[in-house]
């Protein structure tokens, strides 16, 4: 984790995998950060398999209360995640998400 981040209460960062936090990072309240991920084909779920993608925030990341960033998601410097957003692919720097699944809605 990065110097001068500041994470609100009930942060869960469910670390099977490295997560990396830049500088200047601000987390709301409620954020997931999830790196493990589990088959979807029956068999190998059911045979309790896991596997883990890392999650990195970049410098300068404000993710609002109650966003979900899933595994193996970069999240460019500067960009701003909405509350509640869902994140399922990589932010560029730079830019605003929201939605489920979040997508960019404005260039900043």
């Amino acid at each position: 984790m990065g110097s001068r981040t500041f994470i609100n209460y009930s942060f869960t960062a469910l670390d099977v995998a490295a997560i990396t936090i830049g500088d200047d990072v601000q987390i709301g309240p409620n954020v997931q950060l999830l790196t493990p991920t589990h088959p979807v084909e029956p068999g190998p779920r059911r045979d309790k398999l896991e596997a883990a993608r890392p999650i990195v925030i970049g410098d300068n990341v404000w993710i609002g209360g109650g966003a979900i960033v899933l595994p193996g998601v970069t999240v460019g410097e500067n960009s701003v995640i909405g509350a509640g957003a869902v994140v399922t692919r990589d932010v560029p720097a730079n830019v605003v998400v929201v939605g489920n699944p979040a997508r960019v809605v404005k260039n900043l």
